[in-house]
């Protein structure tokens, strides 16, 4: 029972006490005046009377009414009515002020004479009950009493009010059924029965307590809900979701629950109150319980920026001060919007329960929805009266909770069961079995506060039930199975709406309402009304004195509660599996698993490692996982299991496998159910020392989480108070099992229905009461002490657990950091508890001292917090706990004892299952650095040895890093047993590396994530190790560093191929001494030479600095500020050799007469050297010896070619105008025309303008830069005059003079394939529509940009260079239209960017072609995409990431085709009869790339293994590539980063040799090797930046090959000339050279291929380019470019892995294996085996005599080789397959001009002659030869053996001469005639008409093409007389 109202309150407007002038209000009257013991008078009543100030008006207000809530310090709530009226004011001072003040209030209201005042009265009644409409008819009552001045006292009204007692509940006093039941009542009626219904007679004692009367002749009932743990509502729920919606309404209610701050806005005070306990009532069966203060007066405004949440209204009027909150979300009743800040994220319910509510809802809001569309709707589709819709909302978030919390009664565990339960929630479980671990919204919701409270309120199994119990525990198999009907829920819904009616409304008394109101005039009459009288406070208390009186004395009113177990419901695990797909295929996978465990324990140790990969891969899966564990429990015996050491091993990692996919919840219990296994499984290591399993699986956080430990504590508290109990309870139940394992005991409904703990408890808490003291006591001790029990027990596991096996390690610490608070409470705890554990415990956290005292702190520190947490928990008393405080250090200490002793031991135990590491075999002078650490090799992004794209898993792989001074090298076994007896190879040098980065790895077998390392090399190697966990970190690090150093030495001479064969020690340790020693030695030098060369005072004048490492600009241009030019004042005598060379530097001198490049110049006729250095006077060119000391250009070689007519001294002048003073130098001339190609650098910036300037344009005084640039123009015009073709007629000089009597000397249609040279120009400048004259063209070339056409710089030069021509659509030459304009006599090549702003020479002698050249930058970032395509890091399933896709966004195929496009325009212009100069960037890059180019294209010599090796000595080595610089080979060009502007045109090489293959004497394999040597540092050739350094260092002149270390070579050159001679591995065998033939390469992107270096790996050997590595006996040649025909049948059948073995070496070419096996014969018969080119050399003469004898007509004796050829060439003889494009070439030895080549298909054979066979079929074989043959409709013509047969009269065809089956026969008796026929469509070229004839059959005509015309002949006589003799 209940007091109606607690206290009524008048407060009235404070006309004394004005603050700030504002209003007050202040209590006139209360009473009582004396508190309630129960229940104190709230603070501040009065504030929230005038909610937004106490204020006087002008014009009287109507009454109002409202509830305001307040809470007071116990969290309890007063529900405070409040009635306001207005009074006027009397006081004639007063109006007077109030006057004024209005004014200033309202200066409308001013003119209102004379003033009249109103103030604001409220009436306010104090209730800890929420009835709104009885305290709304009381106020009123009294209101009316006042003012209609009824015969009834104030007093006896209000005193009656305050005596008032009524049930809080229902259920009658006297045990009967409720007054009214809905049951009687039809549906259809359900409203009307209210009113049908009569109160029955036995319940008058019981109505007279709902039925009050206050004395004015008034009655009214009150509605006391049956049970009062259902909230009252009345309509608030269906007017919030009016008011807002039902999705924002949803938002509101996700809010609420997930704990943020929501604010409600409105006008109204009532709607304010109904909106916030609308949102209350649908968050039943939750509780709110943070501020709740639904009208919240404007002067607390503050407390809205409270950092808790909270549900708070506030008036409309306030909306401004709103604005500003930045995390409230703010509900607008009256727009009906809900503002959700931007910071805000709410979640929302889980799909799919989200869109059944919303479902649900809205046909309960708005039942015509569903009809809207019906073409007949029903008639009365009306929505519910609002107080039933309002139900029924409620009941849609009552069925909602109801499928959310379903099944939570098995997740509680009860820890004490007497005195009072104690009850825990294991929340990891739940979200675990209900399969929503990762959903947001629910784990809020079990984090939040109100979950709490509901755990601790409805978690004790013995209480009184309500609905939502019931709904949990017997409604869940309905719910689920009408969940997908609406309209079944619907109906549910219905009948929960019913009850939830029925408990709000339980007695029909609509009509026993009487309630005064005031009367018409009582509202009106303003004029005449009175105040609020002063009442009698003695009368009042006299009221309530009596009445407490009365109470006393009456019997109390008990009701008994009915208490009764709480039904738990279905359990969680059968509703869970068919959400999830838990149980896909995973009957296979378990059988895995237990036919693993069996092996094992059965000692099948080969079958168990076999199996493991798999088991390994179904523990991903949670049955998997739960099913090993249960396998596992079957294997313990009384708490032990003892294996030996592979056993354990295998048990150990299963378990880790198991442990790494829980997470740190553990939701789905695994950790629980393996820590009992954890501690039984051992290994015995020696006498009494015994290794646990914990001691190898405590790398996983799931063990530092305290939530885990926690309810592991309690779920195996439970079982042994369940055990406890069922003990006590003797003998009937001793059957039923106990659980004692530490799973959650959801799964414990097996067949036999076992007591759970809740119904024990249950039983127990009934029993409590009838028990004895005694027995009381002794239960409760018990409970303690199993607790206490349980508490040590875990301190004990949890030191298992924590403690590292090598305590000074304090790895597991170190990972998870268990010092600080968040690792260990993780981000799921609760605040209480995060409140618990917040000691000064987070101090430590931050320090990481190794010292096994610190780690044993740590661990105590963690198992105390633990123990104080469940102990204080769970009831334990503190003398307990102190013990168990004084006892975990011991625990602790002890653990840490014997882990020594075990750890001691352990490290004695061979490491099983480990392979053996294997060593590398080592280059000789070759040694290691670092021993090899165990590494894994882990996949990267190429499939191939993953084994996915078939073949096995070579990775990844288990094995060793080694580091020597050259190389980093991989050597292990695949993981995989399957595989397991391959050596698994990787390795690159280490100058190569170009990227390091620290990667953690999860290996799949151990599931630790381990340390590892990503290294990627420039020659395409990426190497991805994890370290094994034996090797330390620091021994990694060490690893890192050293690899450093060796990657980035101080200076050149620290690289291998100066190092190698010294000890490893030097290299790392280099002096850090001095960084820059090599700048200092060489300035140095530099200064001496200088001074030799200059007189003194000039080098005095200036301090001299050294060049930077970027700017090598050489000495003379550290000069250039001089006013006077240097060069001018070297004594011109200086010039001879003598005179200025010391004895010592004229050996230098003889040298570099004795270089290369001078027997080249030779070759060339660019003059020559004779001993006296005199000039032989009618050579156009001369060897100069100006820069002789390098200090004209230090990055030049020391001769130089130059013009005769230009003096030495001129061109130091000259050469300042230059980049790097690097000025124009001769560097090739063309044999036919005497063209000549130079190369310099771009052009100063200030040299430009003058350098183009008209030569006669008048200039002023001549200054410096004139007369320089007069010196340019004499030195181009030197080159120009020097020219034969200058000096000729002009009428020669006309482009098409050259190119007519160029043309007509080319018979191949092949050489007309190119377009011509201004064709070739547009392209490269990019073609203007508006030029005047030129010409569309049919093909593009596609321009130098990648992307968009460029601009012509000049549109004249590409006008006159295309010279009027329209060529072909196919590129052949066209008529000449009309005279082309001259041609210049030399085109300067240079940067687009230099040539701004510069004229035309106006004689037209040269002309400049600007172009765009690609700056290293590009080809930097270019390279760096092109290696992530190749060797990609991971795999990747994005369609964008493809190879392909890769590969074209690296732009790399576009800069090759940029470099060749202009090398093909340069080589045109040459082979024109124009001289060209490239002069690019600084002269060293592009420059380079390209002059090397068109030197290769035009001249053959350049194409043997002499000529290249001269033309990169010559261009790349002497004019000084920076390769130290570029390749970034020492720590001072590190930052500089890799560029590979070498392997660019070694690419570019490689393309045009696969367009060209007869035309290179060296094989694509040499091209490969230089690629991987010229970043390798094996050998010093190219090392260091110029010819200048390398004199420097004493490299350049060395002897051939050291004395004393012959072993050694240090120039790659000699290297490959030794290789040459043992093995064909660098020859190309169809080489067959045309003369003098000039190769024009086509260089579109799409004639390109990727090259195979970038892309290919043998994992068997590792890169294939250091010889010495591989043994004697693999010594077989090959042809790496040629992929094996895998047709040719073995004897012994041996499987070829594509990424593993090396293809040539497995399956070499047909000459090779030939060439081998005669070596091998000669070898077995003991003769001296000649070498193998001399083989080659002689078969090859024999061959081409063999071919001169042989008649004509038959071509049977040409050698047939099969290789392998992948473009086609325009001569015939022979034969060469090809597997990839099945296209053939002709190659004729003798290079005789013939028909082109057609496809052949022919079977491949060795080298047999076709001689062999005539005798035995010459009968048959009457006349035979190769014919064309055109095929049928729309195919081409082909070559195929024809033999005449007149024994059987018919021809028939061969594919090829050794071919055995005939594909065709022609029947000559079909035969009708045979004419000569007429070249028809697609015919070979270059045949005479003469050749064709045509065979007419019966059936069709057969066109045939014979070799020529005297062969045709033959061939129609041959059939005729067949036909004929016929």
């Amino acid at each position: 029972m209940a007091r109606l109202a607690n206290y009524f309150v008048v407060v009235g407007y404070d006309l004394d006490n004005r603050v700030e002038g504002e209003g007050q209000g202040r209590i006139l009257q209360r009473f009582p005046e004396k508190d309630w013991e129960d229940s104190p008078f709230p603070q501040g009543v009065e504030l929230f009377c005038q909610p937004s100030g106490w204020q006087l008006v002008h014009e009287r207000q109507p009454a109002s009414f409202f509830v305001a809530v307040l809470t007071d310090i116990n969290s309890e709530r007063h529900y405070c009515a409040c009635f306001t009226f207005w009074e006027s004011l009397d006081n004639p001072q007063l109006k007077k002020n109030e006057a004024g003040e209005a004014d200033e209030a309202d200066e409308d209201l001013a003119v209102v004479q004379p003033a009249q005042v109103f103030a604001p009265k409220s009436l306010v009644l104090v209730s800890r009950l929420d009835y709104t409409e009885v305290f709304r008819n009381c106020l009123s009552l009294i209101y009316t009493v006042h003012v209609d001045g009824l015969s009834a006292q104030l007093e006896t009204v209000i005193g009656n009010l305050l005596t008032c007692i009524i049930p809080i509940a229902g259920g009658s006093q006297i045990d009967e059924t409720p007054v009214c039941s809905l049951d009687i009542v039809p549906q259809a009626l359900a409203c009307d029965w209210l009113l049908a219904c009569l109160q029955p007679s036995p319940e008058e004692r019981e109505e007279s307590l709902r039925t009050i009367t206050l004395g004015a002749g008034d009655r009214q009932v009150i509605q006391t809900p049956i049970n009062d743990s259902l909230p009252v509502s009345g309509c608030s729920v269906a007017q919030l979701f009016r008011q807002l919606g039902i999705v924002n309404v949803l938002y509101l209610f996700c809010a609420a629950l997930t704990e943020h701050k929501i604010l409600f806005l409105s006008s109204s005070y009532q709607r304010l109150t109904d909106a916030c306990r609308g949102l209350l009532a649908i968050m039943f069966p939750l509780k709110y319980s943070f501020t709740y203060v639904p009208i919240l007066p404007g002067k607390l405004l503050e407390v809205l920026s409270t950092p808790t949440p909270f549900i708070i209204g506030v008036n409309s009027f306030f909306r401004s001060e709103t604005q500003e909150l930045l995390d409230v979300i703010i509900a607008d009743l009256d727009g009906g919007t809900v503002t959700i800040p931007e910071c805000v994220h709410i979640s929302l319910l889980p799909e799919p329960l989200l869109q059944q509510t919303q479902t649900a809802l809205s046909m309960a809001l708005d039942p015509e929805l569903e009809v809207a569309d019906h073409a007949f709707p029903p008639h009365s589709v009306q929505p519910s009266a609002l107080k039933i819709q309002d139900k029924e909302i409620r009941a849609v978030f009552l069925w909602l909770f109801a499928q959310l919390f379903h099944g939570y009664r098995w997740c509680l565990h009860i820890i004490r069961i007497h005195p009072e339960p104690v009850i825990r929630f294991h929340k990891a479980a739940f979200l675990g079995q209900r399969a929503l671990t990762e959903d947001d919204f629910l784990t809020k919701v079990l984090d939040g506060m109100a979950f709490a409270g509901f755990v601790s309120e409805r978690g004790p199994p013995y209480r009184a039930t309500d609905l939502f119990d019931d709904l949990v525990a017997n409604q869940v198999e309905r719910i689920r199975q009408e969940e997908a009907c609406p309209h079944k829920v619907m109906n549910h819904i219905k009948e929960l709406a019913e009850q939830l009616f029925k408990n709000e409304n339980p007695y029909p008394a609509v009509a026993m309402h009487k309630i005064q109101r005031p009367s018409d005039n009582g509202q009106n009459t303003s004029q005449i009304q009175t105040t609020f009288p002063a009442l009698d406070e003695v009368g009042v208390q006299l009221f309530i004195d009596h009445a407490a009186a009365r109470l006393k004395n009456a019997p109390p009113v008990v009701k008994a509660e009915i208490k009764s177990m709480v039904p738990s419901g279905p359990p969680l695990g059968d509703i869970v599996d068919r959400n999830s797909n838990v149980m896909a295929n995973s009957a296979r996978r378990l059988e895995v698993v237990r036919n693993c465990i069996t092996y094992i324990f059965e000692n099948k140790m080969l079958e168990a490692k076999k199996l493991m990969p798999a088991v390994l891969r179904a523990l991903k899966g949670r049955t998997a996982r739960v099913c090993l564990t249960q396998e596992l429990n079957q294997h313990v015996l009384q708490n032990r299991a003892v294996l030996d050491d592979q056993q354990f091993d295998y048990i150990v990692r299963m378990m880790n496998c198991t442990l790494q996919d829980c997470s740190h919840m553990d939701e789905h219990g695994i950790a629980a159910a393996l820590l009992p296994l954890i501690t039984a499984f051992c290994r015995k290591l020696g006498a009494g020392i015994t290794q646990f399993a914990y001691s190898c699986v405590q790398e996983h956080m799931v063990w530092t989480n305290m939530q885990f430990w926690e309810a592991m504590f309690y779920s195996d508290v439970q079982n042994h108070i369940k055990a406890l109990y069922l003990e006590t309870d003797g003998g009937d139940q001793q059957n039923n099992s106990v659980i004692v394992s530490s799973a959650p005991p959801q799964d414990g409904s097996g067949s036999r229905r076992e007591v759970s703990a809740l119904e024990l408890a249950a039983e127990q808490n009934r029993l409590w009461l009838t028990l004895s003291k005694e027995l009381q006591m002794e239960r409760v001790q018990k409970e303690e002490s199993t607790v206490f029990s349980q508490a040590i027990h875990y301190a004990n596991r949890m030191s298992y657990l924590l403690l590292p096996l090598d305590t000074s390690k304090n790895r597991l610490l170190r990972s998870s950091g268990l010092g600080d608070v968040e690792s260990v409470s993780n981000s799921y705890v609760t605040n209480s508890i995060a409140g618990s554990m917040a000691e000064s415990y987070d101090t430590e956290s931050g320090f990481e001292d190794a010292e096994s005292s610190d780690v044993a702190n740590s661990v105590v520190r963690f198992i105390n917090r633990f123990v104080d947490k469940v102990c204080n928990e769970s009831g334990v008393t503190n003398e307990h706990l102190k013990a168990l405080h004084i006892m975990i250090p011991d625990i602790v200490q002890m653990h840490i004892e014997t882990l020594d002793a075990v750890h001691r031991e352990s490290k004695r135990l061979p490491p099983i299952q480990k392979p053996k590491l294997l060593r590398p075999t080592l280059l000789p002078g070759e040694e290691l650095v670092m021993d090899g650490m165990r590494v894994h090799l882990i996949p990267d992004g190429r499939e191939e040895s993953t084994g996915q794209m078939g073949g096995p898993p070579l990775l990844p792989a288990e094995g060793a890093i080694f580091l020597t001074t050259y190389r980093l090298i991989f050597k292990g076994t695949p993981s995989d047993p399957l595989v397991g007896e391959q050596i698994v190879t990787r390795s690159f040098p280490i100058a190569s590396l170009t990227k390091e980065k620290r990667i953690s790895v999860t290996l799949s077998m151990d599931q630790f994530v381990q340390e590892g390392l990503q290294l990627r090399s420039c020659t395409f190697q990426l190497i991805k190790i994890a370290f094994d966990e034996e090797v330390a970190s620091d021994l990694a690090e060490g690893f890192r560093k050293h690899l450093h150093k060796l990657r980035y030495p101080q200076h050149v001479q620290g690289t291998f191929a100066f190092t190698v064969g010294q000890s490893a020690k030097l290299v790392l340790e280099p002096k850090a001494k001095d960084k820059n020693q090599s700048l200092k030695t060489l300035s140095k030098n530099l200064v001496k030479t200088a001074k030799r060369t200059i007189n003194r005072q000039y080098v005095t004048r200036k301090k001299y600095s050294p060049p930077s490492v970027e700017n090598r600009s050489s000495f003379q241009s550290e000069l250039d500020e001089d006013e006077i030019s240097v060069s001018e004042e070297v004594d011109q005598g200086a010039l001879t050799l003598s005179s200025t060379i010391r004895s010592s530097d004229r050996q230098t001198m003889s040298n570099v007469v004795e270089r290369a490049c001078c027997r080249d110049y030779q070759r060339l006729g660019l003059g020559t050297l004779s001993n006296s250095l005199t000039r032989s006077k009618n050579e156009p060119f001369r060897i100069s010896t100006v820069n002789r000391m390098y200090t004209v250009c230090r990055s030049y070689p020391g001769l130089l070619i130059i013009p005769q007519s230009i003096p030495d001294t001129a061109i130091q002048r000259i050469c300042r105008c230059y980049r790097q003073n690097r000025f124009p130098v001769v560097c090739w001339r063309h044999s036919r025309t005497k063209a000549v190609l130079l190369r310099s650098a771009g052009l100063h910036a200030k040299g430009v303008v003058s350098f183009f300037k008209s030569p006669n344009a008048p200039t002023a005084v001549p200054s410096q830069a004139d007369s320089t640039s007069l010196e340019q123009e004499k030195y181009l015009q030197a080159i120009i005059s020097s020219m034969p073709s200058y000096s000729e007629s002009s009428g020669r000089n006309t482009l098409s003079g050259f190119t007519s009597t160029h043309m007509n000397t080319s018979e191949s249609s092949d050489k007309l394939r190119q377009p011509k040279i201004g064709d070739l120009m547009k392209q490269v400048l990019g073609n203007k529509d508006d030029v005047p004259g030129t010409f569309s063209r049919g093909g593009k070339w596609g321009s130098i940009r990648g992307s968009g056409r460029l601009s012509a710089y000049n549109p004249d030069v590409g006008t006159r260079l295309a010279g009027k021509e329209s060529p072909q659509p196919n590129g052949g030459p066209s008529d000449p239209l009309f005279l082309r304009q001259q041609k210049a006599y030399l085109y300067i090549i240079g940067d687009k960017a230099q040539l701004k702003g510069g004229k035309q020479d106006s004689f037209q002698q040269w002309e400049v072609i600007p172009i765009e050249v690609c700056d290293v930058r590009q080809v930097k970032n270019s390279f760096k995409k092109l290696v992530k395509a190749c060797v990609p890091s991971s795999p990747t399933s994005d369609p964008n990431m493809s190879f392909l896709r890769l590969l074209e966004d690296s732009e790399w195929m576009a800069l090759l085709h940029r470099v060749l496009q202009v090398s093909v325009l340069v080589v045109e212009l040459l082979d024109s009869g124009s001289s060209v100069m490239v002069s690019l960037e600084d002269g060293w890059d592009v420059t380079t790339q390209v002059v090397s180019l068109v030197q290769l294209l035009s001249d053959p010599y350049y194409r043997t293994f002499d000529g290249f090796r001269l033309l990169v000595e010559k261009e790349w080595l002497s004019f000084g590539h920076r390769f130290s610089h570029r390749g970034a080979q020492t720590l001072g060009s590190q930052s500089s980063g890799f560029t590979p502007i070498f392997l660019q045109f070694l690419d570019c090489v490689h393309q045009i040799h696969l367009q060209f293959p007869m035309e290179f004497e060296f094989s694509q394999y040499y091209l490969k090797f230089l690629a991987y040597h010229y970043v390798s540092n094996r050998f010093r050739t190219f090392l260091l930046d110029s010819d200048y350094d390398r004199i420097e260092l004493g490299v350049l002149y060395e002897e051939k090959a050291d004395r004393r270390n012959p072993q050694v070579c240090k120039s790659v050159w000699d290297y490959i000339d030794r290789l040459n001679k043992k093995t064909p591995i660098f020859y190309n065998y169809m080489y067959s050279p045309e003369d003098e033939e000039v190769l024009r390469p086509y260089t579109f992107v799409s004639n390109m291929k990727v090259w195979e270096f970038y892309l290919e790996e043998t994992l068997s050997e590792g890169p294939s380019y250091d010889w010495e590595l591989k043994g004697r006996q693999e010594r077989v040649a090959e042809e790496t470019a040629e992929k094996p025909d895998t047709s040719a049948p073995k004897s012994q059948r041996h499987i070829v892995w594509p990424c593993y073995d090396s293809l040539n070496r497995v399956m070499p070419d047909a000459i090779t294996k030939l060439l081998q096996d005669m070596q091998n014969l000669e070898v077995e018969l003991g003769q001296t085996s000649d070498k193998w080119k001399d083989t080659w050399d002689k078969i090859k003469t024999t061959q081409r005599t063999e071919t001169k004898l042989e008649s004509k007509a038959s071509f049977s004796s040409s050698l047939l080789m099969s290789s392998n050829l992948s473009h086609q060439r325009r001569s015939h003889g022979v034969c060469l397959q090809e597997g990839s494009v099945r296209s053939s070439i002709n190659l004729s030895l003798e290079c005789e001009a013939s028909a082109t080549s057609t496809p052949v298909t022919g079977r491949q054979s060795t080298s047999t002659l076709y001689s062999q066979f005539q005798n035995t079929e010459s009968e048959n074989r009457s006349f035979e030869g190769i014919l064309y043959k055109k095929g049928a409709l729309l195919k081409p013509w082909k070559p195929r053996w024809f033999v005449l047969d007149k024994t059987k009269h018919q021809l028939r065809y061969y594919d090829s001469r050794q071919d055995k089956e005939c594909k065709g026969v022609i029947d000559l008796a079909d035969v009708e005639s045979i004419t000569v026929g007429t070249p028809a469509l697609g015919a070979p070229k270059n045949v005479e008409e003469k050749a064709f004839f045509d065979l007419k059959t019966n059936k069709r005509v057969y066109n045939f093409c014979a070799q020529d015309g005297l062969n045709a002949q033959l061939w129609m006589d041959s059939v005729q007389s067949c036909l004929s003799d016929a």
